[in-house]
């Protein structure tokens, strides 16, 4: 096998060598079907095994009862800025949000074109380097949900606390901490995610919804944008992308193979333990933009005395075998995305080498 890198890209990320290598051996013939997953009709029994497996396992590992349904959609989280709204806004309502990053200011501007977005709590003035505290996110009495990004890949912000929103439904853009740590999911009405980060490839969104939400739609929508459809449907209204929902469910079966939740958190806790201590150990050099109770564990982000010198460690990490550590255009600087599949030899020997380059290049 060819020399792998370890590869700490934001999404599309590193997904676990042991599904790689059952995805290689299945390839061509799958489940002795004489054909590739990739040439499966959505019809097919072996695919059916497939859809239905893959839903199980996200309700098994995450805790859910069969009061929520999974759904596997396309188009990304994005299109679930506009979905959630147009589903859920009715007169006289409005959408609440958390405004915490750049995927969750898109989320509120998606709102706002379908009805109207309230934001209650935003950090956006100082460079979202925090999530709110649970107090400071109070529903308005015409809130039709809240809506919160539990994760921010681009800053480096988690929340590590979540809001109370009493009788308003929850909802929540889950898309790169999901299945990384035990929690209660039955707190949330709505989730999604896209699966690219820590459940599989791109191409497919994972919706999970509570069906007491699912009676709340209002009627008239179209039906490919209505959440019903795909909820009767199984996912199967129109053709899924069949291949990204069999690597989720790879992906799932080595999640619980690992342990479950609670093995995946001990392991990202050891993870970022080792970026984050080196970083407190040298705080002048390599500067942390978020506070400490808001910091990540999926997406650790820092800054370099200088640009040249970030460049540099871009640079050298790659030559050293580390890959896609270089920060969101939008805001620069180094980011270390340690999602389930990043070992935790990865992460110690990026912090070892944050340590040597800080010496070579005081």
């Amino acid at each position: 096998m060819a020399k792998r890198v370890f590869n700490f890209n934001a999404g599309p990320a590193t997904l676990p060598l042991e599904v790689l290598q059952t995805i290689q051996e299945e390839l061509l013939d799958f489940k002795g079907t004489g054909m590739s997953i990739l040439e499966s009709s959505h019809r097919a029994a072996a695919y059916e095994d497939v859809n239905n497996g893959a839903m199980a396992l996200v309700k098994e590992i995450l805790g859910l009862g069969d009061n929520y349904k999974v759904l596997f959609l396309t188009g990304g989280a994005s299109t679930q800025f506009t979905m959630v709204p147009m589903n859920f806004l009715k007169e006289g309502q409005i959408g609440v949000y958390a405004d915490t990053g750049v995927w969750s200011s898109k989320a509120v501007k998606e709102c706002n074109l379908v009805g109207k977005a309230q934001v209650v709590f935003s950090s956006k003035d100082i460079g979202y380097r925090r999530v709110p505290k649970k107090h400071e996110v109070v529903c308005p009495p015409n809130a039709a949900y809240l809506h919160i990004t539990s994760n921010n890949t681009v800053w480096g912000s988690q929340y590590h606390e979540f809001p109370d929103p009493g009788a308003v439904p929850l909802i929540c853009d889950m898309s790169s901490d999901i299945a990384s740590r035990q929690i209660d999911y039955t707190k949330f009405a709505l989730i999604y995610a896209g699966a690219q980060k820590n459940l599989g490839p791109a191409g497919v969104t994972v919706v999970i919804i509570r069906d007491d939400l699912l009676a709340k739609i209002k009627p008239g929508l179209p039906t490919i944008f209505d959440y019903n459809t795909h909820a009767k449907e199984n996912s199967l209204y129109n053709t899924p992308p069949v291949f990204a929902i069999y690597v989720v469910k790879l992906v799932l079966e080595w999640v619980k193979k690992q342990g479950g939740l609670m093995a995946i958190e001990k392991l990202n806790a050891a993870k970022k333990d080792a970026i984050y201590q080196l970083m407190d150990k040298y705080p002048e050099y390599y500067r942390g933009p978020i506070d400490k109770d808001s910091r990540s564990c999926m997406n650790i982000t820092l800054r370099l005395p200088n640009e040249d010198l970030e460049k540099k460690f871009i640079a050298d990490a790659k030559t050293a075998g580390f890959v896609g550590l270089k920060g969101h255009r939008s805001v620069g600087g180094i980011r270390v995305s340690l999602y389930n599949a990043m070992p935790l030899e990865g992460a110690q020997k990026v912090a070892d080498f944050m340590e040597t380059f800080k010496k070579a290049n005081p």
